[in-house]
């Protein structure tokens, strides 16, 4: 007899609310031929559960990958302010139907989430609203910099945020001594968006000259995303503050934060790792207008090299709707961004299958990694006592991306007619089965505020 069937027979209940069975589950120890039992939102048995566990509702998964939840730590969701092009629900109904769970969402709104205030508002305008788990970040700033530290442990925020570049108004954060203060208040790892914002500024007339779209990772090169990491990382030396930098695009941030992974842990976004220029340009036009931009190939096979290596600890899709009229913009007016949370796993999925990455890493990159690194409680594993957060997914099954799939409100991806094989099936959100058969299954969103870890007893490790 298994130790999880032992655990089960010892029970005093042997009714789940939901259970899951004939799967291939990832766990800590592996990819297991087991059952799930879900009871009130979290995982309460592991193992071969029948025939003594009965459940309201069960999904049999055979044939199937059973992973612990997806969590996407960085998208935009655009609410408040640019509901035009992107909401609350449609971003997290969007996530669901991609089979991510959980998701942090940025601070560059209108009003930017600044305050204490700003940080309430979007907790009230998601409860009821979001069909994952959520939290938000926190951005930092000259205008907030003294409060980082108690602004960064209040319920739902899951961390700072600091635009070293392509921001506005009191979100940039582009100087030396604005940047120490905001690393010296605070414990929290801090995520930076890094692009030297002065080198950009006096590249800017190249491009606004030239009007064309394949200029843009010429305009901004890979010395300005190095030069921000490298001084970034200088800073966070002198104040003894851990880093998480965000996108990472290009070989030579790669080879430096290697060297530095005692302080700083590293995001890749699915679009880095896929599109390269010059085709992407020429086939999409603005539609794969991304900051940090879409590079070479050297670029990105430097970045699958630091997937292999190690060195990356997360992928988040950056998800940044605009609408199609916005996009349509000469560029460079048109604005930087795409989506990303809903093709998030069918992209890396198919990567999987090419044989770029194991099922394995993937669960690290996208659940264990960030549960660990943010000091997520209760996600990003499939073990008893942790939130039953499953993303359910057929390695086998073949689909075609398409406009018409993506629910977010700008209604399109850079993905449009791509051919995957790897598809999330069934999405559950703490024991709620929230998409079945790639399908809505709820009438109603039930998402919750992720909880995290008090800062002083984070593990900040890599």
């Amino acid at each position: 007899m298994s130790l999880a069937t032992d655990f089960s027979h010892r029970m005093t209940r042997h009714h789940a609310d939901l259970l899951v069975r004939g799967g291939t589950v990832h766990t800590p120890n592996g990819a297991e031929r087991i059952d799930i039992a879900c009871l009130d939102g979290r995982i309460v048995a592991l193992g071969d559960l029948s025939p003594q566990w009965q459940a309201g509702e069960t999904i049999d998964a055979t044939g199937l990958d059973v992973l612990p939840g997806v969590v996407d730590s960085q998208v935009h969701f655009r609410e408040p302010g640019m509901t035009h092009k992107e909401t609350l629900d449609a971003g997290t109904r969007g996530a669901v139907l991609g089979g991510v769970t959980t998701v942090f969402e940025m601070p560059n709104t209108q009003p930017l989430t600044l305050s204490a205030a700003d940080l309430q508002d979007k907790l009230d305008r998601a409860d009821g609203r979001a069909w994952c788990d959520y939290a938000f970040y926190m951005g930092g700033s000259a205008v907030n910099a003294d409060q980082l530290d108690s602004l960064e442990n209040r319920p739902g925020c899951a961390g700072i945020k600091v635009f070293m570049g392509s921001s506005f108004g009191d979100l940039l954060a582009d100087e030396d001594a604005t940047l120490r203060r905001i690393l010296s208040h605070g414990r929290r790892r801090v995520a930076i968006h890094a692009e030297d914002e002065a080198r950009l500024r006096d590249r800017y007339e190249r491009v606004r000259a030239s009007g064309d779209v394949r200029e843009h990772p010429v305009w901004r090169d890979a010395e300005s995303a190095l030069n921000a990491t490298c001084r970034i990382v200088r800073l966070a030396e002198e104040t003894g503050r851990r880093l998480h930098i965000l996108h990472v695009s290009t070989g030579q941030e790669m080879a430096f934060l290697a060297q530095h992974k005692n302080r700083v842990s590293v995001e890749v976004t699915p679009h880095h790792l896929s599109l390269s220029a010059p085709d992407c340009y020429e086939r999409l036009g603005s539609l794969a207008q991304m900051n940090p931009p879409v590079r070479d190939k050297t670029h990105q096979h430097a970045l699958w090299e630091a997937v292999r290596t190690g060195v990356v600890d997360v992928i988040g899709s950056d998800h940044a709707p605009h609408t199609l009229e916005e996009k349509a913009k000469p560029y460079p007016t048109s604005p930087s961004g795409m989506t990303g949370v809903q093709t998030l796993l069918p992209i890396m999925l198919d990567h999987v299958n090419a044989g770029r990455l194991s099922l394995s890493r993937l669960v690290d990159l996208t659940s264990a990694g960030p549960a660990r690194l943010f000091g997520m409680e209760r996600k990003g594993r499939i073990a008893v006592g942790y939130d039953a957060d499953l993303s359910i997914v057929d390695m086998e099954a073949r689909r075609t991306i398409s406009n018409d799939w993506i629910a977010s409100v700008c209604g399109w991806t850079p993905y449009d007619g791509v051919r995957v094989r790897g598809w999330p099936m069934h999405t559950i959100i703490r024991g709620r089965t929230v998409v079945r058969d790639g399908g809505l299954c709820k009438a109603t969103p039930c998402g919750e505020p992720v909880r995290f870890l008090e800062a002083d007893t984070q593990t900040y490790r890599a």
